[in-house]
This record gives structure tokens, sequence and C-alpha cells, in this order.
């Protein structure tokens, strides 16, 4: 039995981090997954084809625990494994796009078709266990799942409001050749600046996700060290918004397409790689089941 999903990374706009809500909005960068369920009860093996060297164990994780929930675990082992479009360890959601993704993919190699929030919560325990997450990043998978914007209370795992980023418009994503894991993170000094942050989730609230997302971005970068110039090269440029995503240290910005060229050029002399997709307008789905 084989089922294979997929899933949309995302962009923040408010890291959850500093006071445990945040806000996101889905990108057109996927991550597949691929679950062959074997009799070897117990076994589950993981690769990361587009990254090997990296640790598998999350999506391990996701498969097992997709299995116990159904009380499956003594019938059935697993092989599964992952294609991402999305950077690893960025900033962009890569973790809980492919924890939503391996479980979607779980559900359909059984033949199921599960609750919204039984993959969302399944995904998030997961990534606790593999110690990838601090907040559980409710917003992150959320924003992956539902493919659209997201203003979330992480610590009750709560969509508090929806919203749609114009798919018209494009992302642009200056991603750096260095990566970042969350689970480095100091919260402590994450705690410093949460008033500020929760200044920029009541913006997001009321509708401003532009001065959301570059506020927040300021706010992290200074906290964790990144380099704020690289959003504010983009704002120059003509970006609509423009800030760190997620822990960093990728920087997204927000443009009407006619300005993707300027940001592009003001970002060419940095070291790394540009990226330009769009705002997501599908989430999570299952590909294939048989």
């Amino acid at each position: 039995m084989r089922g294979v999903a997929s899933a949309c990374g995302s962009a923040t706009v408010v890291n959850a981090i500093a006071t445990g809500k945040g806000a996101a909005f889905g990108i057109e960068l996927r991550v597949k997954a691929e679950v062959e369920l074997t009799n070897q009860p117990g076994t589950i093996v993981g690769r990361i084809a587009d990254d090997p060297a990296e640790n598998p164990k999350l999506i391990e994780i996701c498969v097992r625990k997709t299995l116990e929930k159904l009380k499956l675990d003594r019938t059935y082992g697993a092989k599964v494994t992952t294609n991402s479009e999305v950077p690893i360890a960025a900033g962009l959601s890569s973790s809980s796009a492919a924890a939503n993704a391996v479980v979607l993919a779980t559900f359909a190699a059984l033949g199921r078709k599960p609750l919204d929030k039984t993959v969302l919560d399944l995904g998030i325990d997961a990534a606790f266990e593999a110690g990838v997450t601090i907040t559980g990043a409710f917003d992150d998978a959320a924003a992956s799942f539902f493919g659209c914007g997201v203003v979330t209370d992480n610590t009750k795992r709560r969509v508090i409001k929806r919203f749609k980023v114009n798919p018209n418009l494009k992302v642009l994503i200056y991603v750096p050749p260095s990566k970042f894991y969350t689970s480095k993170t100091h919260v402590r000094e994450m705690k410093l600046i949460a008033k500020f942050v929760d200044a920029a989730h009541k913006r997001a609230l009321a509708g401003d996700i532009y001065g959301a997302l570059i506020l927040n971005g300021l706010l992290y970068s200074r906290a964790l060290g990144h380099d704020a110039t690289v959003a504010f090269d983009a704002l120059s440029a003509g970006a609509l918004a423009a800030g760190l995503t997620g822990t960093g240290p990728a920087v997204v910005a927000i443009a009407k397409p006619k300005n993707t060229a300027a940001i592009k050029r003001a970002w060419r002399g940095r070291p790394g790689r540009i990226i330009v997709t769009n705002p997501a307008t599908k989430g999570a789905r299952i590909e294939v089941q048989k």
C-alpha cells in the first residue's frame, strides 16, 4: 500500500516564539512525501531525497504517530521519502510542510481520509518529539495545510483569522548559503521583544499584513543577529513588504510583478540564491492513493 501527498511551504508574518501567537501565509513551493507500508511492524525508514545528509527523524516520527493513532503500529512498518522545493532550515516551514505531507501520505496509503485537525495535531506532536520546533509552529503548519494566510494562537492551536495574499503578486525569497535551525534559538532572549511582537500580531489581526511582516522582520533580525539591510534593500526597490521569515536566515518580500526585477537586482550581489514564487492557492493534498 502506497500513498503520496504534498503540502506547501509558508512565509512568516509574525513569528510566534516571543509570544505564542503568530501569523503566516502559504507559498507555492511544495514538499512531496511518499509512504509505502511494509509488513515489518516497528521498522520505519525515512529518507530526505533532495538532502540525504539531513536527519529523517521528523518524517519517521510522523509515520509512527499516524500508525499509532489508528492502532496499526503493530501491523505495519513503512518506508517514507520526501522531496522538497522548500529550502531546509531557512525559515520557510520546511518541517511543517514535510510533517503535513507525510501524515497525509500515511493516511492515503491506508485508504483513510483524516480530519484537518488530526493531520495538524499529529504533525505538530511529531515536531515536538523530534525537537525541531519551539512553539509547535501551528501558524506555519496551518498556512501550509490550508494554503492561505492565517493569524493564530499557537499555544491553543487555534486559527483566529484567515486572510488571502493576492495570488497575482510575487513572493521573492533571498536564501543565504547558511542554515539556521529553529531549535537553536534562545527563547529567553526572544522574550525581550515580546511586547513589540505582540504589536505586530495586533497589526496582522487588524488586517495590516504588510506592516506586521515588516515590523516582525526588524524585531527578529535584531534579536537573532541577521542582516536587516536585506529587507530594506527590497523595500527600497519597491517591495510592498519585506522581512525575515521564521528564524531565518531567509528574507521574504512581497511585490507587484513589475518590481520583481528591481528587487532581484538589489539582492544580486549577495551570496546565496533568489527564489521567485507566488502566494499559495492550494494547501495540503493527496496526490496518489493506492
